[in-house]
């Protein structure tokens, strides 16, 4: 659903028209415009041609009921995957695609190794939420949380990526609060620095992973362009404008970046330039997607103990729809690419 679309057909109609349709999208999650009784018939009929509702998507639940993963499948055919994860507090938060596929190509990630096809657009990142507010209006949930996780570099898609930021932001659209928005980037330093100027203040993630640039090198291929040093004084102009806490991403690879020298140089890392209060780490144990294996639980332990002992705040990500490739670091269009999609 193009917002753009939205406004070219409704032109000549009365200014309110837009306001309505809106709500009728956003707040009541209609899924196709005759069941829009407060508009003109002929403009319904109008609307679902012009601008259709439905969503070519598939869907599956783990396990536990704790995630759900979509395959959506986009009108020029390409597939992107997104996922809606529900915490234990009952909070839900889904997990977007800013692009399908990934150009950064990170080792251990299965998007990055699918290739990348495109970038997304507005309407495109903005179809991932409408798909799962209107699941969860069937049993009165809503969103809680968006975090820019899934698919893609979000800074490299960077002006769709805050239009559609500014309309889940707002309370014309899904009305969720910009300190429940987060965006993880690889470190784009461009994108960092344009996001340090932006009035909406947004959380930032750092998909770090590394302690130094000859391992990160190796395991994330974009450090080449973005080494770790560039990133953190882009970081911390962006923590000095904004006074926002920012999280460093850090994925627990088995005999890889786990060792106790790993967790000492992590921790000396941030805390050389971050105060406890700006910056914190996040460990996320690897879900398998090829040559690699988790570290164990006892070294993730392990590794917590050694930057906790150094004042550096650290937490560990739940594991969500692991067993349906829905965690992270797994979104790679899946089985799904070969099943009939359905509408939604």
């Amino acid at each position: 659903m193009d917002i753009n679309l939205l406004k070219e057909a409704l032109k000549g109609e009365p200014a309110y028209r837009f306001k309505q349709a809106k709500d009728l999208v956003f707040k009541q999650l209609i899924e196709d415009w005759s069941v829009a009784q407060g508009l003109p018939a002929g403009l319904r009929e109008k609307l679902k041609k012009e601008i259709p509702l439905a969503i070519a998507a598939e869907a599956v639940s783990s396990e536990s009921k704790d995630a759900d993963k979509a395959v959506i499948v986009l009108a020029d055919g390409v597939r992107i995957e997104t996922v809606l994860m529900r915490h234990k507090d009952g909070r839900n938060t889904v997990c977007v695609s800013s692009q399908a596929g990934c150009p950064m190509g990170c080792v251990f990630c299965a998007t990055g190794k699918s290739g990348f096809k495109r970038n997304l657009t507005v309407s495109e990142i903005v179809l991932q939420l409408l798909f799962f507010a209107r699941r969860l209006k069937i049993t009165n949930e809503r969103i809680d949380n968006v975090v820019f996780m899934g698919m893609g570099e979000p800074f490299l898609n960077y002006d769709a990526v805050m239009e559609a930021v500014r309309l889940i932001n707002s309370k014309s659209g899904f009305n969720i609060g910009a300190r429940h928005i987060s965006i993880s980037t690889v470190g784009v330093v461009e994108g960092i620095e344009k996001l340090a100027k932006e009035p909406i203040q947004v959380n930032l993630a750092i998909s770090l992973h590394a302690s130094n640039d000859a391992l990160r090198s190796r395991i994330v291929s974009a450090n080449n362009k973005y080494p770790i040093g560039d990133i953190l004084w882009a970081v911390y102009a962006y923590a000095k404008k904004t006074n926002r806490r920012v999280m460093f991403e850090y994925i627990m690879i088995d005999g890889v970046n786990d060792s106790d020298d790993d967790a000492r140089a992590l921790a000396a890392l941030i805390k050389k330039r971050f105060s406890l209060k700006l910056a914190f780490i996040n460990l996320i144990t690897y879900n398998p997607t090829g040559e690699f294996k988790p570290s164990s639980r006892e070294r993730v332990r392990k590794f917590k103990e050694i930057i906790d002992r150094e004042n550096v705040e650290t937490t560990e990500r739940h594991r969500f729809g692991r067993e349906i490739k829905a965690a992270c670091g797994q979104l790679a269009y899946g089985s799904s690419n070969n099943k009939k999609m359905k509408n939604n």
